[in-house]
C-alpha cells in the first residue's frame, strides 16, 4: 500500500479502536459537547460572549484553554473542516499537508504523521488541534507554553458532532458549533428517511484496489447501517479487525448491488476499470448502474463532509433499488 492509502488505513483503523475501547470522547454521554459546565446543546452557559477561560475534554484528557485562541494550527484534515465550518477560520493560521478542504485553508508542509515540534512552533500558535497522537507530541508543544488538544478518530457520527461543538467551545464559537451540528443532524435524518427500501441490498466498500474493505463496526460502515444495507466485509475473513482484505473470488461469489470506490485518486478506480476485472463483468452492481466512484478524502474524513457521504451513498441506493 502507498503512504497515502496507509494513512488513510491508520486514520480508519483508529475510529475502529475507540469504538472498541469505548473511548470517544463525549459520543453519547450527558454532555456531548466535552466542556466542564456546558450545556447540552454545547452553547455558552454565560450567555452570546463566550467566556474564557474553558475547559475541554479530548482524546487524551482534559485541556484548559486559557484564552480565545487566535493563532490555531490543524494537524487534522477533518478538524481543519470543522474549525472552518464553525466560523474559526480565520483564527487558523496554517494547517498540515493533508488538509486541503476548504480552499482557503492555510495548507503547509506540516505533516499530521510525523509532526515537527519546532515547525509547528514556528507558527506561533496559542492552540494545536492533532489527531494521531505520535510519541508525546501533546507533551512535547506543552512543555514548550502551547495548548494542545487532542481528537482522536471518532467512533460514530455522535462522535464527530461532539467534536464539532468542542471545537467551537474551544474557539469560542459554541453557538455556530451548535448550529451546525443541528443542520447536520436534520440532514442525516433526511437521508435516512428512506431507509427501509433498501432492505436486502447489498454493497462493498473499496478502500484500495488490493480489496482491503471495511465491516459495519467502522465509523464508516456504521453510515452504510444506518440505511439498512447489508456489508459483505462483515462475513469475510479478518473482519474482527474492522478492515478485513477480501479476495477477488469473495467478491464476485458475493455479488453485491452496490460497489462503493474510496479509491479513485490514490488508486485510479472508477466504474470501467472495476468493469475490465477478471470475472467481475456480470456483477450486479454493474448491470444496474451500482458503482460509486467516492472522493477518497471524503470518504476517509469525520468533518461536515461526512453527511455529504451519507446523501450520496443513499443516493445510490435509491437509484438502484429502483433498477431492481
Amino acid at each position: 500500500m502507498g503512504r497515502r492509502l496507509a494513512a488513510s488505513l491508520s486514520t480508519l483503523a483508529l475510529a475502529f479502536a475507540v469504538a472498541a475501547c469505548g473511548g470517544d470522547p463525549g459520543a453519547g454521554g450527558e454532555n456531548p459537547s466535552g466542556l466542564a459546565g456546558a450545556t447540552a446543546d454545547g452553547s455558552s452557559p454565560a450567555g452570546d460572549v463566550p467566556a474564557f477561560p474553558v475547559t475541554v475534554t479530548g482524546t487524551s484528557g482534559d485541556v484548559e484553554i486559557a484564552a480565545r485562541p487566535e493563532r490555531i494550527v490543524s494537524l487534522s484534515p477533518s478538524a481543519t473542516e470543522d474549525l472552518f465550518a464553525i466560523g474559526a477560520g480565520e483564527q487558523v493560521v496554517a494547517v498540515d499537508d493533508q488538509s486541503d478542504f476548504p480552499t482557503e485553508a492555510p495548507t503547509t508542509g506540516l505533516s499530521g504523521f510525523e509532526p515537527n515540534i519546532e515547525a509547528i512552533a514556528g507558527y506561533d500558535p496559542d492552540l494545536v488541534v492533532f489527531a494521531t497522537e505520535t510519541g508525546d507530541l501533546g507533551d512535547s508543544l506543552g512543555s514548550l507554553g502551547i495548548t494542545a488538544l487532542h481528537l482522536d478518530a471518532p467512533a460514530d457520527l455522535d462522535g464527530a458532532f461532539a467534536q464539532m461543538q468542542t471545537l467551537g467551545i474551544a474557539t469560542g464559537h459554541p453557538d455556530e458549533a451548535s448550529a451546525l451540528v443541528s443542520e447536520l443532524r436534520a440532514e442525516v435524518e433526511m437521508a435516512t428517511a428512506a431507509a427501509d427500501t433498501y432492505d436486502g441490498l447489498s454493497f462493498y466498500y473499496e478502500l484500495d484496489d488490493t480489496y482491503y474493505s471495511v465491516t459495519s463496526e467502522t465509523f464508516i460502515g456504521q453510515l452504510f447501517a444506518m440505511l439498512g444495507l447489508e456489508n459483505i466485509a462483515d462475513a469475510a475473513k479478518g473482519a474482527s479487525s474492522g478492515y478485513p482484505q477480501l479476495s477477488a473470488e469473495y467478491i464476485v461469489e458475493s455479488d453485491p448491488d452496490l460497489i462503493f470506490l474510496a479509491d479513485t485518486e490514490c488508486c485510479g478506480q472508477s466504474a470501467e476499470t472495476v468493469a475490465r476485472r477478471p470475472g467481475w463483468g456480470d456483477l450486479s452492481a454493474l448491470a444496474h448502474g451500482g458503482v460509486v466512484e467516492l472522493d477518497d478524502d471524503v470518504a476517509s474524513r469525520w468533518g461536515p463532509r461526512v453527511v455529504d457521504l451519507l446523501r450520496e451513498i443513499a443516493g445510490a441506493a435509491s437509484a438502484v433499488a429502483e433498477a431492481t
